[in-house]
């Protein structure tokens, strides 16, 4: 949250509104705030300057919360899956402008994907590549079928001050990092009978995805706004470059990119403003989980969280929940350990953390907390907390309005 936003939540009434709504549901659960996801959405699109916003599903992992987003306004565009095997059931499930996040070596999967190519080719979602092997593995699933496979390929915008082979800033993706091989890898999908290049994307992980104002850490937070701005304008001069050297390799082949994608909900605006993208990517923004407080651009409001009940008081001073242990991925550190929010001014135990089956609270409020009280928490991503819960209520107003599977519910475990 930036501190505006911050300062202009009333933790105290929004506990108590939420008391409310939800004093028939049974802790555990899970549930999210559509007032809240709704004003991150639109707070989103005035980033997005015009352009469309894909919606990535890692972040969200319900279906009918997916539908909820895209009928919020037709600003949002189509699903980023982060595997084969869930971006074909979303497509069962009626959507469509799917495209898939990461390179599958899944071969089942890819031979129905294949199969569903053959006979709808417009509502078969789009595959990622980067290399050679993944254009061999897609070969090996058509089995010279008449099925073609549109593709997009995974650029590099990494940042590699001292050159590639030294150093890179940014996720370890796809080898494709200039010009030529991105063109050479266009003319080999071009080549290739069952697949076409539909479209490209470029991830700058390195901005979209790492925080720049750390509470209580200056010069980290410093030096991550330096690196982000070189990054940016290295970007910039780089990225045209790769998207012409694509564009002219397919026009000597009289075919034309579909989309140009980029960005993450940690930079829709400086993506946007590069002018080269056609459409953006967004998905933990919708929820706003801990871990994305700690962005200067962004104006976001907590809007999913998770309920926990005391059910312990060892001692004075510490009020301690039954479960809690929702650890985020990425490098263990206590930012992927969930929050306790409502009540304000609770704090984890530095000893325990969160943990499997209980979790101390310090602060203010522990002295007051008593047996059977309610907590509520954030966890530090986005839709990694649907992993650990078979639905989510969805409140609005003053009231529940639906109850709804996550992913988990509906019996899926995707990666």
């Amino acid at each position: 949250m930036s501190p505006a936003v911050s300062e202009s939540i009333d933790r105290e009434a929004l506990k108590a509104r939420y008391d409310a709504i939800l004093a028939t549901a049974t802790p555990p659960f899970a549930f999210v705030d559509l007032d809240a996801m709704g004003r991150n959405a639109r707070r989103m699109l005035d980033q997005a300057a015009g352009l469309p916003i894909r919606v990535a599903s890692k972040s969200v992992r319900s279906t009918e919360v997916l539908r909820r987003i895209a009928a919020i306004d037709p600003g949002f565009r189509g699903v980023l899956a982060f595997t084969l095997p869930e971006a074909l059931y979303l497509t069962e499930r009626g959507f469509r402008d799917v495209v898939v996040a990461y390179p599958s070596v899944d071969r089942g999967a890819l031979g129905r994907l294949a199969r569903l190519a053959a006979e709808a080719p417009g509502i078969a979602p789009v595959l990622m590549v980067d290399d050679r092997p993944h254009l061999d593995l897609i070969e090996g699933a058509i089995g010279g079928g008449p099925a073609q496979l549109r593709v997009c390929l995974d650029v590099d915008v990494g940042w590699s001050p001292l050159g590639e082979r030294l150093a890179r800033i940014g996720p370890k993706r796809s080898p494709v990092h200039d010009p030529a091989r991105a063109r050479q890898m266009a003319e080999e999908i071009s080549d290739r009978p069952g697949t076409r290049l539909s479209g490209l994307m470029a991830y700058e992980g390195q901005i979209a995805g790492v925080g720049d104002r750390i509470p209580r850490k200056p010069l980290r937070s410093a030096a991550i706004t330096a690196m982000q701005s070189a990054s940016e304008r290295e970007i910039r001069r780089r990225l045209p470059r790769i998207v012409a050297a694509v564009r002219d390799a397919l026009a000597a082949r009289d075919e034309a990119l579909e989309f140009v994608n980029g960005g993450g909900t940690g930079s829709l605006a400086r993506t946007a403003a590069g002018g080269v993208v056609d459409e953006l990517t967004a998905g933990s923004g919708f929820y706003a989980p801990a871990l994305f407080d700690s962005y200067r651009s962004l104006d976001l409001e907590p809007a999913a969280f998770f309920c926990l009940q005391v059910t312990r008081r060892p001692v004075g001073g510490v009020a301690t929940l039954l479960g809690g242990g929702y650890v985020a991925s990425g490098v263990p550190a206590g930012d992927r350990l969930p929050e306790p929010y409502l009540p304000g001014g609770l704090r984890l135990d530095r000893q325990e953390g969160a943990g499997e089956v209980q979790t101390p609270l310090h602060g203010a409020p522990a002295h007051r907390l008593r047996i059977g009280d309610r907590v509520y928490l954030r966890h530090a991503k986005a839709g990694e907390l649907c992993e650990r819960f078979n639905s989510l209520y969805l409140i609005e107003g003053e009231r529940i309005v639906d109850e709804v599977p996550t992913y988990r519910g509906e019996g899926k475990a995707f990666l």
